[in-house]
């Protein structure tokens, strides 16, 4: 039987669970007394943070996620990943299976966002239900914000240098000056979706998604008329060297998936009745299909130009008249994609026990990742060091996936969005001085297992006895996953049916 959700204590404001207040636009009339408000026309700053959505506020259909995860995945990263695996040594055949299989892994993250609507609050607050109160502060600051803003930063790199390309294009001569001037409005940009909110994102990526297809259609004709169908590199690999960069490679791929751990932060606003099916389907299809197919232009490109230098390879098979326009969809994509991490670092600055509102805890990851790219770009070589660095991302986004989806299914997706906003010594979630041993003792279990298999910056001993071969992805999962299992009792803290299940 659920416990007693207890009354907050009085007098006690929570600006990160509350929602932000907003006046009405000027010149907005005023209902009469006893009428109804007229519906809003002018479109408000998004009001909640890590609080609960009441059932009052929900909305939206599960297809509208496809464009959410579509918009998200039609960038720049994902083409030079396809191009990374043939550079890598990969047959083309070998390339296209690894992409295939390593976004399979997008069905997890559609698994993840059934949570959303079932609580009714955002994944950086459900996973207190995994690690309890403090142990999930420690798990937002790390997992859910330092690696948003490492990606963040990646991505606004990337674009920055398609962004300098086009005002090259124009014209103006490049250097430290332009640089950080490109950076800055690019995140501006960025950070106007990302603090609007929800409703900003549900409404822009169907009109992305369907500018970013049309670009991508182009860069898709032209490739295909110059890739070589029958590639294979002048040296085939083999044995354990073969093993090893398919291992690598699929690590490289799934890293994309899993490191939406936060897909319920874009789901929770609807119905709780809300088909379960239908919330997976749409975000696993709209992560998929465009993941596949930009990765896969990727490694064709790769057959006939240099993707070492993926810009100016590419560049010299698209047509002249569509360079330009090429340039802005990669900056487009790379907006897209960066919105979704700050919105969702954001949320977990909040969780982590920041107590300001959600518009201005994500003002605060624009500007770390903006320091943290304009460092990279202009005093030292952090962006090499920092892409070795999310390399090793899998070790802790994988048995942390592993983890959410396993307590999905043990709890049979029935999570109680109020009692999971209670942060008080007296909640459900406190468990053992804030801390829920079972999770913190798979999560680490997970994370050992995989550190002893990886083969990125450094190689583990597991990895240097197979030759090389990294396991860290399936050995964190499996491990994280049967952990939690074999730990976890029977749930008493679940809501009854009828009541609060999805």
């Amino acid at each position: 039987m659920a416990s007693t959700i207890p009354d907050p204590v009085p007098g006690r404001h929570d600006t990160a669970c509350a929602p932000e207040k907003a006046a009405p636009a000027a010149g907005t009339p005023r209902p009469a007394a006893g009428l109804p408000a007229p519906e809003r026309t002018v479109p408000r700053i998004e009001a909640h943070g890590i609080d609960h959505i009441p059932d009052a506020d929900r909305r939206g259909r599960p297809r509208e996620l496809f464009a959410v995860w579509a918009a998200a995945n039609v960038n720049y990263l994902s083409l030079l990943a396809g191009g990374v695996l043939v550079l890598l040594g990969l047959t083309l055949a070998q390339a296209l299976a690894v992409i295939v299989v390593g976004n399979l892994f997008w069905l997890l993250t559609g698994v993840l966002a059934i949570s959303g609507p079932a609580s009714g609050t955002p994944s950086e607050v459900i996973t207190r239900a995994i690690y309890g109160v403090r142990g999930n502060r420690v798990n937002n600051a790390v997992v859910g914000w330092a690696i948003s803003v490492c990606y963040f930063a990646l991505n606004l790199a990337a674009a920055a240098s398609a962004a300098t390309a086009l005002v090259e294009r124009a014209g103006i001569a490049p250097g430290d000056g332009v640089t950080a001037a490109v950076v800055v409005v690019i995140a501006a940009l960025t950070l106007v979706i990302s603090v609007w909110g929800h409703a900003a994102i549900m409404k822009l990526y169907l009109p992305i998604t369907l500018v970013l297809a049309l670009a991508f259609t182009v860069v898709a004709l032209s490739v295909s008329g110059h890739a070589d169908l029958s590639y294979r590199p002048a040296e085939p690999l083999g044995g354990a060297a073969l093993w090893a960069t398919l291992a690598a490679g699929l690590a490289l791929i799934a890293s994309g998936p899993l490191s939406y751990t936060t897909s319920a932060d874009f789901s929770r606003y609807l119905p709780r009745t809300t088909s379960k099916r239908a919330i997976v389907g749409w975000t696993a299809l709209g992560g998929f299909a465009p993941s596949v197919v930009v990765c896969s232009l990727g490694a064709l490109a790769a057959t006939a130009v240099d993707m070492s230098d993926p810009q100016s390879g590419l560049e010299s098979i698209l047509p002249g008249w569509f360079t330009a326009a090429f340039l802005l969809a990669l900056v487009l994509g790379t907006i897209a994609i960066n919105a979704l991490t700050a919105y969702s670092a954001g949320l977990a600055l909040q969780a982590v026990g920041l107590r300001i509102r959600r518009s201005y805890s994500v003002l605060v990851d624009g500007a770390a990742a903006v320091t943290l790219t304009l460092y990279a770009l202009l005093v030292s070589d952090l962006l090499d060091t920092m892409s070795d660095v999310l390399q090793l991302t899998v070790v802790l986004l994988g048995p942390s996936t592993a983890l959410y989806a396993t307590d999905i299914l043990l709890r049979r997706n029935r999570y109680d969005g109020p009692a999971l906003t209670d942060e008080s010594r007296g909640s459900r979630f406190w468990y053992t001085g804030g801390v829920h041993i079972p999770g913190a003792l798979a999560l680490t279990a997970g994370v050992t297992a995989a550190a002893l298999c990886v083969d990125t910056v450094y190689t583990g001993p597991v990895a240097a006895a197979l030759g090389g071969v990294d396991l860290s992805l399936p050995a964190g999962m499996l491990v994280a996953s049967g952990c939690y299992a074999l730990l976890t009792r029977p749930r008493r803290d679940a809501p009854r049916p009828g009541r609060d299940a999805a």
